[in-house]
């Protein structure tokens, strides 16, 4: 039996860094909106363009063309409806794999959408993108996000920004699962708009961001206030900004973090592969996040999973998080032809700043043998 909670669900959200708990605190000291003109605002107002700076450099991206927002969701739904009318897009191409929040957004606005397929190893078709492309004169625009929240597979942003843009295309990408774990550059990828969240690189939660390039043209959705360049109406929360910011400061600091996720990620895919020769591993020829399994053990559903983990003290999931709590199967693995008795079974690990190898050696020893017992016993069963 382990004698503590061991979190493994990181890319639902990051436990809050040291760092961003700090900065967190010390914003919430002062007290002024940052609209206003006088000290407290004007000290407010300091807190958020630090924030902005500090996320900037995160990415490589310049501090002018970052909107705040209250999370990654909000930033994905403005990048999608807010450039509809303001850049006359009469057509939406995502990828099949696309986060809700990007997907229920595109099938909102009320114009063309196709979704785009992708491959066994859950990386987009890039021809059936140009088919896409090609089949209207309408101006597109294509949503990909960089990787994905519950594989871990990392999609050629960069080659689909020069295929859509050679069609005309506006590009958005979802960063948010990327930045903090892979190196993120806003510039070199060349996409018109990425976004991000705090929550996800040890932030706190309710604070998101939505990169544009320099002229893009962007209907606020949020509307009220002159906030973020009339590009987001509502007074910032000022506090979560900062921790925002702090958390981007130290990501961009120690890049040597992910080396040693990458490294834990192997010790636990070798383990589980040495003990479960039946395991399957999602993705595992692509191009993957380092901190992220998707694993399937066929005959153990991953409802039954979560539940037995979850009792034996480990924390983790089936897929995105922004599912009401339901253990429901998953559109992504769908999109990548995995059949259902493997969908059924697939959990997700992943890996953060405070886990150690000692945590991910006790689960994978316990979840071997949770997954033994129940092949055992069905076994049994059918006997």
């Amino acid at each position: 039996m382990i004698t503590e909670r061991i979190y493994l669900d990181f890319n639902a959200t990051a436990p809050l860094r040291p760092e961003a708990a700090e900065a967190v605190g010390h914003a919430l000291t002062t007290w002024g909106n940052a609209s206003s003109v006088h000290y407290e605002g004007r000290t407010a107002r300091a807190n958020i363009e630090l924030a902005r700076d500090q996320v900037a450099e995160l990415v490589n991206g310049v501090e002018a063309g970052i909107v705040f927002t209250g999370g990654g969701t909000e930033a994905n739904n403005l990048a999608v409806s807010g450039v509809i009318s303001a850049e006359g897009i009469s057509r939406i191409l995502v990828s099949a794999i696309e986060h809700p929040s990007v997907l229920e957004a595109a099938r909102a606005v009320g114009i063309p959408l196709r979704e785009v397929s992708v491959g066994s190893n859950g990386v987009i078709e890039l021809d059936d993108l140009a088919q896409g492309l090609g089949e209207d004169d309408g101006r597109a625009l294509v949503s990909v996000m960089l990787a994905n929240n519950e594989t871990g597979a990392v999609q050629p942003v960069a080659e689909i920004t020069n295929l859509a843009h050679h069609h005309g295309a506006v590009v958005h990408t979802d960063a948010v699962q990327a930045a903090g774990k892979m190196a993120v550059d806003f510039s070199a990828l060349g996409v018109d708009m990425m976004s991000l969240s705090s929550h996800k690189i040890g932030g706190p939660q309710g604070a998101g961001a939505l990169l544009l390039r320099d002229g893009l043209k962007l209907h606020a959705q949020m509307r009220g206030g002159g906030q973020e360049m009339k590009r987001r109406a509502g007074t910032e929360n000022v506090a979560a900004l900062a921790g925002f910011g702090a958390a981007a400061r130290y990501v961009s600091a120690n890049t040597a973090e992910r080396t040693e996720l990458a490294r834990l990620r192997t010790v636990m895919e070798s383990a589980i592969a040495g003990q479960l020769p039946e395991a399957n591993i999602l993705c595992a020829t692509a191009d993957r996040l380092p901190n992220t399994s998707c694993v399937a053990v066929r005959g153990v559903p991953a409802e039954y999973l979560l539940i037995a983990l979850d009792l034996a003290g480990f924390a983790l999931s089936s897929g995105s998080a922004c599912s009401s709590g339901k253990v429901t199967r998953s559109h992504v693995l769908g999109a990548m032809g995995v059949g259902d008795d493997l969908a059924d079974a697939a959990i997700r690990i992943s890996l953060g700043w405070s886990t150690s190898e000692r945590q991910v050696r006790q689960f994978t020893e316990i979840f071997a043998e949770m997954c033994k017992r129940r092949i055992g016993a069905a076994a049994v069963a059918a006997a």
